[in-house]
């Protein structure tokens, strides 16, 4: 049996314009969150911490290149991805007992709070990575990481509560826009800081661990607002089992209700698969332009930008071709694009920036669209009065399973010693992913959901 919150039932029930008001005023807040997080993954998993990050764990290595954590023999250029492998296996292990328990205590807000500056001091403490401490960096990465995914299933399970079913594309949009203004903010800024070093009198690697420990200075400050903003909501549930037990009976009675939806559950497997190349991309690219491809950092910074700034603009127009041909077949066209720009990635010469610039640019103008389409496409797909449910496994899909690609990157960068091959091999993510998507029925999926079937989909 679900459990839910009175006003996560009906988020638009407060009546009358200061019903609406008070919706805006979180909403306003909810935006925020995003803007405060961002920054982590676009100055600090995308651009910084894996090549500085790899730099130290190459500064620790023996003489045939591997390090030794807990004994264990890594090839020190597959450190971080196998570091990012292991953040999100915790995460994976931490989502479920923390998302049960948000759900059946209602205070969904403390947890968030926990969650955010957790992250945001691991981030922060990132300044003291230095010299040959792999260890640490790992652990801050492990820590920072996991603590992101775990306040992301936070921060979506409000969405419902503070939106109505018309204003849910249009306030999750508005999250996705403002996390990415933030992003291109903050990297603009960090690229100041990094090409300007010496004028600050800061050495290339004192300027790195600053951009690394403001990022969670930043997600810390910026985390105030939802957290002021936010509230949380009283729970009607029954009596008995303590929240942690009754959480997880609830996770499995949700699980068993998907399997009603045999369609819906083979979109979140199509969307598992291909997402896990997308988030691989995210957080290896870097490493692949600084190891293999010889590209300095200010290269990559720029790179970044244009990432974050074409995101924007591929979102709006792969949104319009969606009214147009319908959202599958629009995402299925951007897992194509993903493919084709893997492989033009693969033959990439090095020292050359302006093909580095061509490569974040094609992937700029899918990753936007692509996310949002695929939110979309799911909204469609849940069954009426299960929203907060079924989004928490869409979460479980989009962050708890993202370990699979760095893997596979690590460990064939270990095999072969080529990033090159590392980073083709991630086409099979896109490749099974469109394979999977295109045999899903999706007008009989949304009938099958009991929703009715948009015009266009």
């Amino acid at each position: 049996m679900s459990v839910r919150t009175t006003e996560e039932a009906e988020p638009g029930a407060e009546d009358g314009r200061a019903g609406a008001a008070a919706r805006k005023r979180e909403q306003h807040g909810w935006y925020f969150y995003d803007f405060a997080c961002s920054v982590y993954s676009t100055s600090v998993l995308t651009v910084f911490l894996g090549p500085y990050l790899t730099a130290v764990a190459k500064a620790a290595a023996d003489s045939e290149g591997y390090v030794h954590p807990l004994g264990v023999p890594v090839r020190a250029g597959s450190y971080f991805a196998y570091t990012v492998s292991v953040s999100v296996i915790v995460a994976v292990l931490i989502m479920p007992l923390v998302g049960a328990v948000a759900d059946r205590t209602g205070r969904k807000k403390p947890l968030l709070a926990v969650t955010a500056y957790t992250g945001a001091a691991a981030t922060a403490g990132m300044f003291f990575l230095d010299g040959d401490r792999y260890l640490l960096g790992g652990l801050l990465l492990v820590v920072a990481n996991a603590a992101l995914a775990v306040s992301m299933v936070l921060y979506n399970a409000f969405l419902p509560q503070i939106s109505t079913p018309d204003e849910r594309d249009t306030v999750s949009s508005r999250g996705w826009a403002f996390g990415y203004t933030s992003g291109a903010l903050v990297l603009l800024l960090n690229l100041v800081l990094y090409q300007g070093h010496d004028s600050f009198g800061l050495s290339e690697g004192e300027a790195v661990r600053i951009c690394l420990a403001s990022a969670g200075l930043w997600w810390g400050a910026f985390a105030l607002i939802p957290l002021r903003r936010l509230r949380d909501r009283a729970v009607v549930r029954e009596s008995g089992a303590g929240p942690a037990v009754s959480g997880w009976r609830q996770l499995v009675a949700t699980l068993k209700d998907m399997r009603r939806y045999p369609l819906t559950l083979s979109f979140l497997l199509a969307y598992l698969i291909y997402n896990d190349g997308v988030q691989t991309v995210i957080s290896q690219a870097s490493v692949y332009g600084s190891e293999e491809l010889e590209l300095e950092q200010s290269t990559l910074i720029v790179a970044v930008l244009l990432v974050q700034v074409l995101a924007v603009v591929g979102a709006l127009g792969m949104g319009r071709l969606a009214r147009a041909y319908g959202a599958k077949r629009t995402i299925l066209g951007s897992l194509a694009a993903w493919g084709l720009t893997l492989a033009a990635g693969y033959f990439l010469p090095a020292r050359t920036p302006v093909w580095f610039f061509a490569l974040a640019a094609m992937i700029g103008l899918v990753l936007g669209g692509s996310q949002a389409l695929s939110r979309s496409l799911f909204s469609h797909l849940v069954p009426a009065g299960k929203e907060a449910e079924y989004f928490s496994a869409y979460e479980m899909s989009d962050r708890g399973l993202s370990w699979v690609g760095p893997l596979v990157f690590g460990l064939t960068y270990q095999v072969t010693g080529s990033y090159r091959d590392a980073i083709i091999s991630l086409v099979f993510f896109f490749a099974l992913g469109f394979v999977l998507l295109a045999r899903v029925p999706v007008r009989r999926a949304v009938r099958a959901a009991g929703n009715p079937v948009p015009e266009r989909i």
